[in-house]
């Protein structure tokens, strides 16, 4: 079985293939990781799908090989988080193959491997964070939010995450931006009955309205 993995909801584009084998184990066929210093949000749209094409060349594999696609869900940037959720569920539906969503936070967390309590903190822009508290690696105990890192509950965990870099100094720890090899572990944790978070719907989650708007109406033009 093989899952594409991939998460726009940070500054990074990052894609991941992984075998899955029930019974047998799991494994990363190719992987596509930028480094914290190579992230551009700006260019999601240009870098995703030339992403996943080079990594499904590289571990020679065609589109038609597919079993499931995990993709993640955010919280993250109206654009950026977009431009992914709309490219795995164009893929599913081309390819008949399930897509499943997976919190952007769940992933760093996951990364991790940590056994005692910490937050995970993405950049929010506008000075503000996206962040939720977590009991270990597997088993958040918040549910994600946005604000200003003031009302981060942090009280003296470490913090993992491009949003620790930016406003919690000594406290920031590692990794800083989401992998897609952790994604497709996380989802063929689940997919094949561990314990971890859980998948959800490739839905958006945005917490906070986006930047854009529509027009209001027209105002009247009163004779002169």
């Amino acid at each position: 079985m093989l899952v594409l993995a991939f998460d726009t909801a940070t500054a990074a584009v990052t894609v991941a293939l992984y075998e899955w084998v029930p019974g047998e184990g799991a494994a990363c066929r190719a992987a596509s990781e930028p480094s914290s210093g190579a992230a551009d949000r700006r260019k999601h749209t240009e870098l995703l799908t030339p992403s996943i094409a080079r990594v499904m060349a590289d571990a020679g594999a065609a589109p038609d090989d597919l079993s499931a696609i995990a993709v993640g869900v955010g919280p993250g940037p109206y654009t950026g988080l977009r431009v992914g959720l709309v490219t795995a569920r164009a893929m599913g539906e081309a390819l008949k193959v399930p897509v499943h969503g997976v919190c952007t936070l769940d992933v760093l967390a996951w990364e991790t491997g940590r056994d005692e309590p910490f937050v995970v903190a993405t950049d929010a822009r506008r000075k503000e964070l996206y962040w939720a508290r977590y009991n270990s690696a597997r088993a958040r105990a918040t549910e994600p939010t946005v604000g200003p890192p003031a009302e981060v509950e942090a009280e003296g965990l470490p913090v993992v995450g491009e949003g620790a870099a930016l406003y919690f100094g000594d406290a920031a720890h590692g990794p800083m931006l989401p992998s897609a090899t952790a994604l497709a572990e996380l989802a063929v944790a689940r997919l094949s009955g561990r314990k971890g978070p859980d998948l959800l719907p490739p839905e958006p989650l945005y917490l906070r309205r986006p930047d854009a708007k529509e027009p209001g109406p027209r105002k009247k033009v009163t004779p002169v």
